[in-house]
């Protein structure tokens, strides 16, 4: 799975919220990344998507994120090594963020520590007692 370093800075904006850029993802062939960002997010309907049009190591990515250790065998099994370390940095393993970073993989690490971020501040919103949940 290659993408160019500026595709991957988009989705980075893209995970965080910028909907324009996710946006843009969608209408200029990259559909699975601004789908994953929707995936991120709990929607069933993208992580269906994923699934159905061939992108199953993107969405073993998001499962991962959700501390599922079924799909980070997966992506190590099928040789998603970058992904793997993105899925565990995204799920707070700050030692997979430091492999991605020394291995020169910066994108993918940035990619990590936004999807942590968003991922965090979800899991938050749902322990938030104080709060309803939209989800």
């Amino acid at each position: 799975m290659q993408y160019p370093a500026k595709v991957l800075l988009a989705w980075g904006e893209a995970i965080s919220g910028n909907r324009e850029i996710r946006d843009w993802l969608m209408q200029n062939g990259f559909p699975e990344l601004a789908l994953t960002c929707h995936a991120l997010q709990l929607d069933d309907s993208a992580r269906s998507w994923l699934m159905a049009n061939q992108h199953s190591h993107l969405m073993a990515l998001v499962s991962g994120t959700e501390g599922n250790a079924q799909a980070i065998q997966w992506l190590d099994k099928f040789g998603f090594n970058y992904l793997k370390d993105v899925a565990l940095g995204a799920d707070n393993n700050d030692e997979a963020v430091t492999r991605l970073m020394k291995s020169g993989q910066r994108e993918w690490a940035g990619i990590a520590l936004k999807i942590r971020s968003v991922k965090n501040h979800i899991e938050s919103e749902n322990n938030d007692m104080h709060k309803i949940s939209r989800r």
